[in-house]
């Protein structure tokens, strides 16, 4: 195994269902795929860990199996967060920059933003995003950067995505346990998004909805910027407890049965369609019969998310529609019922391609993991620029003392 290399970037995608780390490393600039891990979750309820040492040991396996295909020591990663406990909300603050116009400063902006984001707000919550919408220069609103231009007031419209402190420090001390050092925390949905929208969706308006095990998390992005997060109770694990119910056997058979033959639309299966299964004595079923539970919940898990957007003000954001990803996105049907229920043009979310990296991976539930390596990357390299550019300015300062 190879000594460890500051260019690698490693992130924890613990789910309730599965958990996925994958390692890539920054090569001239561009991302190469390392390798990785998927492994059955342990210790999860409902998209929370509910027992510490069974999920460390479930992360502790996958970063040892990570670290043997793409041969790296791996002691530090990105963590992703999710679930009903992330709440978001939007605000804004300013001030005057002084009698006389001025130049805007980078400690400008982020004066304005401590100024937005100074709200209340319950002291078991913790910020996990500030995420300017825009920025307004004295009354003229759109500003993406304001850094360079001159004005007298300088005021921010931010959007904060908080989560439950609680469940955050169960996460890191998860992967801590795990011998693994936590670097950042990141919205899961966001992340999705940056591995599976385009530029012109998120100028035109869409909503990313990510279908998890045992909840769905949804991000709308308007005029290129994050305009509301939030998260429905209701994901793939729910389908599979109706057709357990319903059809009276195993949640592992009805699983199979989800994936291999279910239907969120009953009429898009044929009456005539049968198969034989055995629960416990052989006998037939109609396909029918399996759509027939999964529809009503696929309809009402997509009633709470547009609820969720009506609430938001965003529900006639969405001129570019609506892109479903996560492991439940791929059950028929499903982009039927969205469009039905939002009214907008849906489709599956593929996250992007990194080099080397194995086809298994080209798949909606792995969005949300190589998303947030490509966060992590767009995070380094931005710092890497301030830095750059701070040396820059110290070493002109120095050279112009002599």
């Amino acid at each position: 195994m190879s000594e460890k290399q500051d260019n690698l970037i490693v992130v924890l995608d613990l789910g309730s269902s599965a958990t996925r780390v994958i390692a890539a490393d920054m090569n001239e600039g561009a991302l190469r795929y390392r390798g990785h891990a998927t492994m059955e979750s342990a210790g999860m309820r409902r998209g929370l860990i509910s027992d510490l040492n069974p999920a460390a040991r479930v992360v502790k396996a996958a970063v040892e199996r990570t670290e043997w295909v793409s041969r790296a020591n791996i002691d530090r990663c990105t963590v992703g967060v999710g679930g009903p406990h992330v709440r978001g909300l939007n605000t804004n603050g300013g001030f005057d920059l002084g009698s006389r116009m001025r130049e805007i400063t980078r400690e400008d902006v982020r004066i304005a933003v401590e100024r937005a984001r100074a709200v209340e707000r319950p002291p078991d919550r913790e910020i996990l995003h500030l995420l300017p919408r825009q920025f307004i220069l004295d009354d003229q609103p759109g500003i993406f950067d304001p850094v360079g231009m001159v004005g007298a007031r300088l005021e921010v419209e931010l959007h904060i995505a908080t989560c439950s402190g609680s469940a955050l420090q169960s996460t890191v001390t998860c992967a801590n346990r795990a011998g693994v050092e936590v670097n950042e925390a990141v919205l899961e949905s966001i992340c999705a998004a940056e591995a599976t929208l385009s530029g012109d969706e998120r100028e035109l308006g869409v909503c990313l909805l990510n279908i998890g095990a045992h909840s769905s998390d949804l991000v709308v992005f308007f005029e290129g910027a994050v305009a509301y997060t939030a998260s429905v109770p209701i994901g793939g694990a729910h389908f599979t407890n109706d057709l357990a119910v319903g059809l009276q056997m195993p949640v592992a058979d009805a699983e199979v049965l989800k994936l291999h033959y279910g239907n969120a639309v009953v009429t898009a299966v044929p009456q005539e369609a049968e198969i034989e299964i055995a629960n416990p004595q052989p006998q037939t079923l109609r396909l029918r019969t399996i759509a027939e539970i999964l529809e009503p919940r696929a309809r009402e898990l997509l009633y709470f998310v547009k609820e969720s957007l009506r609430q938001g003000g965003v529900v006639d954001a969405l001129g570019a529609g609506c892109v479903l990803t996560g492991g439940g996105a791929l059950l028929p049907g499903m982009l039927d019922v969205t469009e039905t229920q939002l009214r907008v043009p849906a489709r599956i979310g593929m996250p992007v391609r990194l080099s080397n990296m194995p086809g298994e991976l080209a798949h909606p539930s792995y969005a949300t993991a190589i998303g947030m390596i490509l966060y992590a990357h767009r995070t380094r390299v931005s710092r890497a620029a301030e830095n750059n550019s701070l040396r820059s300015k110290l070493r002109a300062i120095f050279a112009s003392s002599y």
